[in-house]
């Protein structure tokens, strides 16, 4: 029995990701389900697909993912089931599939097409349910939908190379729990363009000189504590994804809040890295 995932916007304080469950294990009393999260901002694409795009990879091949973030069908957005590099996704057509494939070609779309369906306020329960049990069973996309091809597409903000190479323009991709800011400047655009040079990281009115490995790497453990950099102490790093972000160590200790609040920083804000010639 494949794995289904969940992804939501619906947070935790109201029934829904309860009745999603629910209804999965009345028809399918066997399944496994992951919470990937229900915390997303309403309605916000760009930071579903952030978290799913790092997060499908871990599961096995024929893992089932249902999205849930603004899945209303509209004469504008209908609703999909597709097969992605060997995991499927039952999602709303509003371009979250495009970030989360921007390397991978979907191999089969479908449009959801069940029969005696009526509209529903809430179709990731009432649709989305139904298409992942018939998937978990076995069944194919043919039978839930007919053939699909105008894929909604929406392009992330990517980071810009000016100055003849010496200035990497990028921007404010996710904030995580902990206010940890993640930059979409990924270390494989970073070390294509430093060549060993020294490097200024700036955002806001803050200069970082050193990217670490860890969060813990901040520490120099030979010196004496009270000498010491640590808890409240702003770093950077490359985070488990490879994106550099920008992190508070031990933020949750300290009053100052994470990175986020430190900085004022919010999705889109501007993060650059200038070489020195």
């Amino acid at each position: 029995m494949p794995i289904i995932t969940l992804t939501t916007d619906f947070g935790l304080k109201d029934h829904f990701v309860g009745a999603i469950k629910g209804h999965i294990y009345k028809e399918l009393p066997e399944a496994t389900i992951v919470d990937i999260s229900h915390m997303v901002s309403p309605f916000h694409i760009q930071e579903c697909a952030y978290l799913l795009k790092n997060a499908y990879r871990a599961f096995p091949e024929g893992t089932i993912h249902i999205v849930g973030v603004d899945s209303e069908k509209t004469s504008e957005t209908t609703h999909l089931a597709l097969s992605v590099d060997n995991h499927y996704f039952i999602t709303a057509d509003n371009g979250v599939i495009s970030l989360i494939t921007e390397t991978v070609k979907p191999d089969k779309v479908v449009e959801i097409q069940l029969p005696n369906l009526e509209e529903s306020p809430f179709p990731v329960l009432d649709v989305f349910v139904q298409v992942a049990c018939h998937l978990a069973r076995g069944g194919t996309l043919e039978v839930v939908g007919k053939p699909f091809s105008g894929l909604r597409s929406i392009k992330e903000l990517t980071p810009t190379v000016t100055n003849n190479g010496d200035t990497i323009l990028g921007s404010v991709l996710y904030i995580d729990n902990y206010g940890n800011v993640v930059s979409n400047i990924h270390k494989s655009l970073f070390d294509a363009y430093r060549k060993g040079r020294k490097f200024t990281l700036e955002v806001r009115n803050k200069k970082i000189t050193q990217i670490h490995k860890k969060y813990s790497d901040i520490i120099n453990f030979d010196l004496e504590k009270g000498q010491r950099r640590g808890p409240g102490d702003l770093l950077a790093l490359y985070n488990s994804s490879g994106y550099i972000e920008l992190a508070i160590y031990k933020s949750n200790l300290n009053t100052v809040g994470g990175a986020a609040t430190l900085l004022g920083l919010k999705y889109r804000d501007s993060v650059v890295i200038n070489f020195s010639k």
